[in-house]
């Protein structure tokens, strides 16, 4: 008979083992689709000498204005194919892929001329800040609210709170975000239009740089916060709200427990579980966040990055950002299960 500890082992030795599969068919299937996605680097080369803006709405190799094909001699386009990885089978590339990957070498980006991970590393630590402060806020607020909003069902504070959880998760953040930026920023100038800093706050002492930063997030918490705020407040409501009507509740206030530590100790520790299958997720927030959101405040991040990198087909940009997002993912689902098993001892791994 294995004990927990054992089983608990061999279970994440059988998720780490799954995740080799996963990652290799999510990595082969990006792969193959962006050898089929017009507009790559050498389609943007043609677009460029052929007087186009180079933009990333280009044809790809079969598509492209049989005049563009004059633009580069054909030794030349051999010699670009060759430098761009874009001469060898699809197996053979992403094999090579595969192993520079497994090196933690990611290439070379074609837009930036500078290895992925230098790139993605400068971009990082604003995606993290922002993770993180939408994870304190999310959950140091959003608990306690269900939590209330439980307690107080079908009274006026239940009420109002649902009003404005369900208009800010009507709203897509974005949308919020541009209406916020074109409000207190353009037309009232009460916030900065975009941006994580000031041009001039490197060069401020480091409570007022923060200050600046502080300044700068506002706005963009505000429309990170704005769907986060109604699903994570409504499943700790429904669940805080399922637990006291159970039937150990009900038999431990028969037994003369406090209302209190019945709802607050017993009851609260069983309404968690729920909760500790979304802390999985923050390992993607801390790196993607919203690109959307990053876009309209020009918020210089992975998630803008990415887009940026799918626009201009900077494709091992995409692959790398590929690699990170799918590895956080799987390891936050791993990470959601275990949280899960610490909160519920009842938790078995077969």
């Amino acid at each position: 008979m294995k004990t927990r500890a054992q089983a608990l082992r061999d279970y994440v030795f059988r998720r780490l083992l799954l995740m080799v599969p996963t990652f290799i068919g999510i990595t082969f299937a990006t792969f193959v689709l962006m050898q089929f996605v017009p507009g790559g680097q050498i389609d943007q080369m043609r677009m460029a000498l052929a007087g186009g803006d180079g933009g990333g709405d280009a044809g790809g190799g079969g598509g492209a204005d049989a005049r563009l094909q004059l633009d580069i001699p054909d030794k030349q386009m051999q010699l670009l194919r060759e430098y761009y990885g874009f001469d060898k089978p699809l197996h053979v590339a992403y094999g090579g892929w595969l192993l520079d990957t497994l090196r933690l070498d990611l290439g070379n980006s074609f837009r930036y001329n500078e290895p992925v991970t230098k790139v993605i590393a400068d971009r990082l630590p604003v995606s993290v800040y922002y993770g993180i402060i939408t994870a304190i806020f999310t959950y140091g607020i959003c608990i306690p609210l269900g939590m209330l909003k439980a307690i107080k069902h079908r009274t006026a504070i239940d009420s109002w709170t649902s009003v404005l959880i369900f208009v800010g998760y009507a709203v897509p953040g974005f949308a919020l975000g541009a209406v916020l930026s074109n409000l207190l920023a353009v037309r009232w100038e009460l916030f900065p239009l975009g941006g994580f800093m000031s041009a001039s706050a490197a060069a401020l002492p480091w409570h007022e740089r923060w200050l600046d930063i502080v300044w700068h997030s506002v706005l963009p918490l505000i429309a990170y916060l704005a769907g986060a705020f109604a699903v994570t407040t409504m499943l700790m409501k429904n669940s805080l709200m399922e637990n006291m009507s159970a039937d150990y509740v009900k038999t431990a206030l028969a037994k003369g427990l406090s209302w209190r530590r019945a709802v607050f100790v017993h009851a609260m520790r069983n309404s968690l579980i729920p909760m500790a299958t979304t802390v999985g997720g923050l390992l993607g927030i801390f790196l993607t966040g919203s690109f959307l959101i990053e876009r309209v405040f020009n918020i210089p991040g992975v998630g803008l990055l990415a887009f940026e990198a799918i626009q201009t087909r900077d494709f091992p940009i995409v692959l790398g950002f590929l690699v990170i997002s799918s590895l956080l993912l799987m390891l936050g689902n791993l990470v959601s299960d275990l949280t899960v098993a610490v909160v519920d001892p009842r938790v078995r791994f077969g």
